[in-house]
């Protein structure tokens, strides 16, 4: 597709493992372009005034301004695609006549869903530039993370993890030689973690599946730790670990 085809895409989210899926799930579509990032509105304005953007993923709970405000404020806004972990705003988003209103965790296939209706927006793009050809793309299934940590940005490979557990505003991620804790919420990281190589098994825990060593109805057991497993996510532990 030649480039001045391609749908130059601006990304908004206060939260950096949001903004990271997102880009990696623009990065795997040939039709989009990124062509900045944001974490709050007022950087987003400016590159806004700068810069031709068509499209925007704008997440709706930021500080200081919500994406929904932020988008009233803008006199000739590009076409915009909500992303959220509330469902409550959908509403709000439609009334401001969003593409689509994404819900976290944003898996690629919802992702590419949304891409298509803002493509079949655009007459000049033809029915077969449509990025379902890229399906089979998973930018998920990358094989590590960068935390941050200690001032730095620490890099985990996903086949060391053993689990993850959520401790209020931070979360401490264990692997076979070492314990990470690094400040998000277990949502963040649940969206850049592969889909079948992991499972929530409570509010506070995500444990990594081929680590499983044994289970019951109440725990699984993964190396010297038992990780408990809540009433509400039991049915899919058990219906994901009877199916490996």
């Amino acid at each position: 597709m030649p480039d001045h085809k391609k749908i130059i895409c601006l990304a908004v989210d206060d939260e950096p493992p949001a903004l990271q899926i997102i880009e990696k799930y623009i990065a795997s579509v040939p039709a989009l372009e990124l062509k900045a990032v944001a974490n709050n509105a007022v950087d987003a304005l400016s590159i806004l005034q700068n810069n031709k953007i068509d499209l925007i993923f704008l997440d709706i709970q930021m500080p200081q301004l919500l994406g929904t405000d932020f988008m009233r404020s803008l006199i000739n806004p590009p076409k915009v695609i909500f992303t959220t972990a509330f469902r409550k705003y959908a509403v709000d988003g439609f009334e401001l006549d969003a593409v689509d209103y994404l819900l976290k965790p944003i898996s690629f296939e919802r992702f590419l869903k949304a891409v298509n209706k803002v493509m079949r927006l655009n007459i000049t793009t033809t029915e077969n530039e449509l990025p379902f050809k890229v399906q089979q793309t998973n930018p998920a299934s990358d094989s590590f993370i960068y935390l941050r940590a200690d001032r730095k940005n620490i890099k985990v490979n996903f086949n060391d993890i053993l689990f993850i557990e959520s401790l209020k505003d931070y979360i401490k991620v264990v692997t076979k030689d070492k314990t990470i804790v690094t400040k998000q919420a277990i949502s963040s990281i649940e969206e850049n973690l592969p889909k079948d190589s992991f499972i929530r098994t409570h509010r506070s825990f995500i444990v990594a599946v081929n680590k499983i060593e044994s289970y019951t109805n109440e725990l699984v057991q993964t190396g010297k730790y038992e990780i408990p497993i809540s009433r509400s996510y039991r049915h899919e532990v058990e219906k994901m670990l009877q199916q490996k």
